[in-house]
């Protein structure tokens, strides 16, 4: 197995990992252009051109090596290059047989190498979403947004099916609570995104306008904190529906049911208060 052709196995996690024990001592912008230079390197498509390039590389070694034993081969039994016959005899075998070899290598590698001409570039594995700076009162949320989101995750898998017991409560339930889920985080994290734009705003605008963009924040932030807490009880509505599963599974659908309805208003209301703003 080629070592090299996949990159560092951790090499998608040095990233935070700086950004966790260094990030605080450097500029976030620079923390981000960091962690993007580490992902682009590991980036499926980016390794998939690395070996592309590495097999060329070796070919074209291969061919020229191929040229040069060929021609020592022929000056060889031409009788082209000075010293006794025996010596000339052995040269030109020993000469001969190494462009042998070296032609099955480039052979081997040419293969190689149309093989992976032939590979389409694997999609690019979806990532966490960005979270804000350091600095941004929407960063704190937005990681117990990512941490509600990966329970859930887990959660609804159990809750599908994905235990041997079978579907512990009706699958329409299950889809109804994921797709709410889905479009409330993508409320939020557009909530989030208005935090942090009125966040840079402020530090441009007058100091007798910061104030008004404060309160603005402020009032954002309320909001965001509210849909966190309505996807924070569907997430104890989920874990409470798994960890009781072996009986009152119609009041486990019910506190279900009603957690998702409760997100699924809140979702609404910030994206009219979005829009309303806007």
């Amino acid at each position: 197995m080629d070592r090299r052709k996949d990159g560092l196995p951790q090499l998608g996690q040095l990233g935070e990992l700086i950004e966790k024990h260094v990030g605080k001592h450097l500029d976030s912008q620079v923390v981000g252009q960091v962690r993007e230079k580490f992902e682009q390197w590991n980036d499926p498509a980016a390794r998939l051109e690395r070996r592309r390039r590495r097999a060329s590389r070796l070919l074209t070694l291969w061919i020229v090596l191929i040229m040069v034993f060929g021609t020592l081969t022929a000056l060889g039994f031409a009788g082209a290059v000075g010293g006794d016959e025996q010596s000339i005899t052995l040269g030109s075998s020993a000469a001969a047989l190494a462009a042998a070899i070296v032609a099955v290598l480039s052979v081997r590698t040419g293969l190689r190498l149309r093989r992976l001409n032939r590979t389409k570039p694997p999609a690019r594995p979806a990532g966490p979403p960005p979270l804000p700076s350091r600095d941004s009162v929407a960063r704190e949320p937005m990681e117990r947004l990512a941490e509600a989101e990966s329970s859930f995750a887990e959660l609804v898998e159990q809750l599908a099916g994905a235990g041997q017991n079978g579907s512990l409560v009706p699958e329409s339930s299950v889809l109804d609570a994921r797709n709410t889920a889905t479009d409330a985080a993508s409320a939020l994290r557009d909530l989030a995104d208005r935090i942090q734009a009125i966040e840079r705003a402020r530090e441009a605008a007058p100091q007798r306008e910061r104030a008004a963009l404060g309160e603005a924040i402020r009032t954002l932030q309320g909001q965001l904190d509210s849909g966190l807490e309505g996807y924070g009880s569907l997430v104890a509505a989920a874990g409470r529906a798994v960890a009781e599963s072996s009986g009152h599974l119609e009041q486990h659908q019910q506190q279900l049911t009603e957690a998702t309805d409760h997100l699924a208003g809140l979702a609404i209301a910030v994206r009219e208060l979005s829009a309303h703003n806007r």
